[in-house]
């Protein structure tokens, strides 16, 4: 019976003993594990977070909302631009900045809506903007002051609770119009700054509703935050409406802001397109033309998307690839429901355009009239 025991706790012992040894085996490899998961983890975030001073940019052109354009869009109560831009959408969100010019004020729809001369506009035309992946918009044109004070206010108090866009070119005091915003997006700096060379003769006593072009003002502006930014874009409305050519004025203003070390000048205010090109280092977009308005005529139906990759390397910043692309706004003139859309000339066809192919040609040419660097997107 002695020797049962005995035989009987020798082995509770050595059960004991390979249980513990299972165990400081079992929190060993749990403990490293852990280690390594932690630094999987942490390599992870490091990637995520770190810069790679890498972005793209696209700017499309004017937003020219007549009564034709809101009427469309209405629908069991609401308005909703979102159709007319799905065709646009999927190549916009691919961009990690993308611009455009709000020609008509977002005063909304409790002011009363207008159409030309004085436009006011639904704040729902900026929803669908926001939701096709626009992020930059210029606010300073010739029709920023139609509708009066109440109208600018109203319009700059929607755009400033989109926090992830940045607006440009009216505010709503001189407080806000001095702090200018500067930005930040994969380790790159910038800011839009954006004026206008006419309001259509309408005057304000408050210069801050409005940018308007002045040599002075501009630099002040471009010293206050030229050192602290890597991409300087400035939004320009100008030069002669539909005209395909571009003015002395415009050269002019082109040159002056080039020496301030502009990086991009983004052209509007003919309602058609104009040439791209270089000043020294700094890209001219004389006009992208409309993007989706209710004018009548072609040459007011197509417009311009123009594309390019933003690199920094050693603190410079290098703008590559400037490419064109062609869109066009169709609609059925005349018709109670328009059906406005927003094409891509890759998804033009001769239904939709007859003689597209033959417009594609003519206007690229206009477009790369003066430089030989602007990349032409195939259709």
């Amino acid at each position: 019976m002695a020797r049962k025991r005995k035989r009987k706790l020798k082995f509770r012992r050595l059960a004991l003993f390979v249980i513990l040894i299972a165990i400081i085996v079992f929190l060993f490899l749990a403990v490293k594990d852990t280690n390594f998961a932690s630094t999987e983890k942490s390599n992870d975030k490091d990637t995520i977070i770190e810069p790679d001073n890498k972005i793209s940019l696209i700017m499309v052109g004017d937003a020219l909302i007549h009564s034709s354009v809101y009427d469309d869009a209405y629908e069991d109560g609401v308005y909703n631009f979102n159709k007319m831009l799905s065709l646009v959408k999927p190549i916009v969100e691919d961009y990690d900045l993308a611009f455009y010019n709000q020609e008509t004020i977002l005063g909304g729809t409790d002011l009363g809506l207008s159409s030309y001369p004085a436009f006011n506009s639904p704040q729902e035309v900026g929803d669908a903007f926001i939701n096709a992946g626009f992020n930059l918009v210029s606010l300073a044109n010739n029709h920023t002051l139609d509708r009066g004070s109440e109208a600018i206010i109203s319009s700059n108090n929607y755009w400033n609770s989109k926090s992830d866009v940045l607006s440009s070119g009216s505010r709503n005091s001189i407080e806000e119009r001095n702090n200018i915003e500067i930005k930040e997006i994969d380790g790159i700096k910038y800011t839009l700054l954006a004026y206008t060379t006419t309001t259509n003769g309408i005057k304000s006593n408050n210069s801050y509703y409005v940018n308007i072009y002045d040599e002075e003002q501009v630099k002040e502006d471009i010293e206050q935050v030229r050192d602290k930014v890597d991409l300087l874009l400035v939004s320009m409305h100008w030069g002669e409406e539909y005209s395909f050519e571009v003015t002395e004025e415009q050269e002019e203003i082109a040159n002056y802001l080039s020496s301030l070390g502009v990086n991009i000048i983004i052209g509007h205010h003919p309602h058609v397109v104009e040439p791209i090109d270089y000043i020294d280092d700094t890209l001219v977009i004389y006009s992208l033309g409309n993007f989706l308005s209710g004018q009548e005529g072609i040459e007011r139906r197509i417009g311009l998307m123009v594309s390019v990759e933003i690199e920094k390397q050693d603190n410079q910043l290098i703008i590559g690839n400037p490419t064109a692309t062609l869109t066009y706004t169709n609609y059925d003139n005349g018709n109670v429901k328009s059906n406005f859309k927003v094409y891509p000339f890759n998804k033009v066809n001769n239904s939709i355009l007859p003689g597209y192919q033959s417009y594609y040609e003519e206007y690229m040419e206009i477009i790369t009239s003066r430089s030989g660097k602007v990349i032409k997107a195939p259709i």
